[in-house]
């Protein structure tokens, strides 16, 4: 199974990186914000990691750059499952995954502890599994699970 993990330098990696008993053993691609980032991931993983830059809606031009790099990369790795913590290019992986095939895990920000990230409730509706790090936050959304904090 080929699994693409998605996320933002910094913190939304961290978070991600947390979840690496899930994915052990697969075969991995990483889609992340940043240069030096992806050579550590490369480094430790010996997997394709992908740097995409920064972006978010207050950026248009930028998000559709990011976006065009997410389309090369999802017709080049076709992956069976996308695994994202977010954030903007996060979200528009899972939704180019679920228009693949893909089965789509969103796991929201330990930072957002009333309510989803603006990523995750655009992912919600199409996603196979959301998770959040919250119990506060999950019954405010149908379907979306907690199950602890990854951090």
């Amino acid at each position: 199974m080929k699994v693409c993990l998605a996320a933002s330098a910094g913190g939304h990696l961290h978070q991600l990186l947390e979840t690496e008993a899930a994915w052990r053993g697969q075969h991995i691609v990483f889609v992340t914000t940043g240069g030096m980032p992806a050579e550590r991931l490369r480094e430790r993983y010996r997997a394709p990691v992908y740097a995409v830059g920064e972006s978010n809606r207050e950026h248009p031009l930028q998000v559709l750059r990011v976006l065009a790099a997410c389309i090369g990369i999802m017709l080049r790795e076709r992956p069976d499952v996308v695994i994202s913590t977010g954030a903007a290019h996060g979200c528009l992986l899972c939704l180019l995954g679920k228009l693949m095939g893909a089965k789509v895990v969103w796991i929201d920000s330990i930072a957002n502890v009333e309510r989803l990230s603006l990523s995750g409730r655009l992912v919600r509706p199409f996603a196979d599994l959301v998770i959040t790090q919250w119990a506060e936050a999950a019954p405010r959304y149908p379907g979306v699970e907690y199950h602890g904090a990854l951090v």
